[in-house]
C-alpha cells in the first residue's frame, strides 16, 4: 500500500507538472485598444455633426492631413502587431477600410454605427485565422463582437466610449451570455471590475503612474482593459513608444492642440494586454 501511494502520488505530481507546462506553453493572445482621436474623413456627413472636420471647417481638415493621419495610425497598429485591435474615434466604414488597407498586417475588420452625435464610432481589426465573429451589436457608447477565439473558446470583446454607462452592458452580458469570456476595452472608470468577475489588467501600470492620456499635466488611464477572471494576464501596459510623443517627450504627439494643427498621431496612447 505504501508503494502504491508513492506511485499514485508520483503520477499525480507528474500530471500536475505536465499540466502546468502545457498551460505555460499555450500561446498568449494579445489585444489592444486605441482611441484614434477624431479620425474623420473630409466629406460632409448627411447625418452627423462633422462640420469642424471639413476642408472649410474651423480645423481645416484636408485630404493631405487625413492621409497622413491614416498612415500614422496604421503604423501604430502595425507596430503593435497584435491579432485583435479595437478602435474608437473613426467616423465611418470608409475610414476603417482606408486604415485596414494602409496596414501591412493582414487585418479583417468589423464596424458598426452607434448613432453618436459627433459621428465617431468603433471598429475591430483582427486576424481572420485567429478570431471568428458570430455576434456583432452596437449601441450608444458601446459595441460588442463575440465569437470563437482560437485556443480560448467563446470570447466577447465589449468596447466602451463612456465611463458612466458601460456597467449596464457588462451586467447584461453576464446575464445573457455566461458562457462567453468577457474582455472590456475603453472607458471603464465607473466599473467595479470584481463585481462582474473581471480584473483590471492595467492596474499595475496605473499604480506606477502611467496613463493613456495626459490631462492637466497628469497622466490618466482614460483607456482601460478589464479581463475575465477565467483568463490570465501575462503582460499589460500603455504602448508608450518614444515616437508617439511630442518634442518635449512629456505628452502624446497630438493631431491638434486646440485648433492648431500639429500633425501628430493623437492625444491618446494605445493600451494592450497579453493573456492566456
Amino acid at each position: 500500500m505504501t508503494v502504491l501511494r508513492i506511485l499514485t502520488g508520483w503520477c499525480i505530481g507528474v500530471w500536475l507538472a505536465v499540466a502546468a507546462v502545457a498551460a505555460d506553453a499555450q500561446p498568449a493572445c494579445g489585444v489592444a485598444f486605441y482611441d484614434v482621436d477624431c479620425l474623420y474623413d473630409t466629406l460632409p456627413s448627411p447625418f452627423r455633426n462633422d462640420l469642424r472636420y471639413l476642408p472649410q471647417g474651423e480645423m481645416r481638415w484636408s485630404s493631405q492631413r487625413y492621409r497622413l493621419k491614416i498612415e500614422r495610425i496604421a503604423a501604430v497598429i502595425d507596430s503593435l502587431a497584435l491579432p485583435l485591435v479595437a478602435l474608437y474615434g473613426v467616423e465611418n466604414e470608409a475610414v476603417v477600410r482606408d486604415l485596414a488597407a494602409a496596414c501591412t498586417e493582414d487585418y479583417v475588420y468589423e464596424f458598426r454605427t452607434t448613432d453618436s452625435y459627433n459621428g465617431l464610432d468603433f471598429a475591430l481589426l483582427y486576424h481572420g485565422d485567429r478570431f471568428f465573429p458570430k455576434r456583432i451589436d452596437a449601441g450608444h457608447f458601446w459595441m460588442e463582437v463575440a465569437g470563437e477565439l482560437r485556443g480560448f473558446g467563446p470570447v466577447c470583446l465589449l468596447l466602451s466610449s463612456s465611463d458612466r454607462y458601460i456597467y449596464y452592458k457588462i451586467a447584461e452580458h453576464r446575464q445573457r451570455h455566461p458562457d462567453e469570456r468577457l474582455v472590456v476595452l475603453g472607458r471603464t472608470a465607473e466599473v467595479d471590475a470584481g463585481l462582474y468577475g473581471l480584473v483590471e489588467a492595467l492596474a499595475a501600470a496605473k499604480r506606477a503612474g502611467r496613463g493613456s492620456r495626459r490631462v492637466g499635466g497628469k497622466w490618466t488611464m482614460r483607456s482601460n482593459i478589464l479581463l475575465d477572471t477565467a483568463l490570465c494576464s501575462c503582460r499589460a501596459d500603455v504602448y508608450a513608444q518614444r515616437w508617439l510623443f511630442d518634442e518635449s517627450g512629456a505628452s502624446p504627439w497630438a493631431t491638434y492642440t486646440r485648433r492648431r494643427y500639429d500633425g501628430g498621431y493623437g492625444a491618446n496612447l494605445p493600451v494592450f494586454c497579453y493573456f492566456r
